[in-house]
């Protein structure tokens, strides 16, 4: 059973997703919460295996939100619920320890399969939508947002050529399991390589790498 705790300023998005959620066997929708603040709150006496957080909302974001339950509430998993125009902060939140994003529109099938990966270890980048993104920004901001245009760093060059498959994988949200399957190795060698690879590159944990992944086009998304 997945535990949820949902966190959105719209009243009736809170109840209609629950209600929704509720109806699907292995899911608990546990509580909710207005705002990032009061997610994080409810979040520690909860303790939620995830949140889905609405990322823009009055008083505390869920960037913000997403910050504080990762910083103080490591095993707690955080899934975005946004809309397109919210391409910024969904980057942003991902820095800060997001498992991943889905549009608010998506199907309640599509959200459970989603948190059903997230809990599996996985991360939610959804490829198209992740793609129209990054084109989006590149035209908006140029160079200035760091994704894809920025040089690559050295460190890069101390990874192996599997552990670059490895990372190229993990930006595009998979589990250990899968890329397991796609690279025809074990879990645990794949499991292996993603802790050589976090060290070397100096980064937090797995969002971490699969946003480095992404900026510097580790990972390739399709262009729409």
């Amino acid at each position: 059973m997945i535990t949820v705790l949902i966190v959105d300023d719209q009243p009736l998005m809170r109840e209609g997703l629950a209600t929704l959620l509720n109806m699907k066997d292995g899911i608990s929708v546990v509580g909710n919460a207005a705002d990032g603040k009061e997610a994080f709150e409810k979040a520690k006496e909860l303790a939620p295996d995830i949140v889905l957080m609405d990322i823009r909302m009055p008083g505390t974001n869920g960037v913000e939100g997403t910050r504080l339950i990762k910083e103080h509430l490591k095993d707690v998993k955080v899934l975005m619920l946004t809309t397109f125009s919210d391409s910024e902060l969904i980057f942003e939140a991902l820095e800060e320890g997001a498992s991943g994003y889905l549009l608010k529109d998506m199907p309640a099938d599509a959200i459970v399969q989603a948190m059903g990966a997230v809990q599996a270890g996985g991360l939610v980048l959804p490829p198209n939508i992740t793609g129209q993104i990054l084109q989006e920004l590149k035209k908006t901001r140029g160079t200035e947002t760091g994704l894809k245009e920025a040089p690559v760093p050295d460190a890069l060059r101390d990874l192996t050529e599997r552990e670059i498959e490895v990372l190229r994988q993990i930006g595009y949200g998979m589990s250990n399991k899968e890329i397991a399957g796609v690279l025809y190795i074990t879990e645990g060698t794949v499991k292996n390589h993603v802790s050589n690879l976090i060290n070397k590159l100096a980064l937090r944990d797995r969002t971490q790498a699969a946003i480095f992944a992404v900026r510097y086009g580790i990972t390739v998304f399709p262009e729409t």
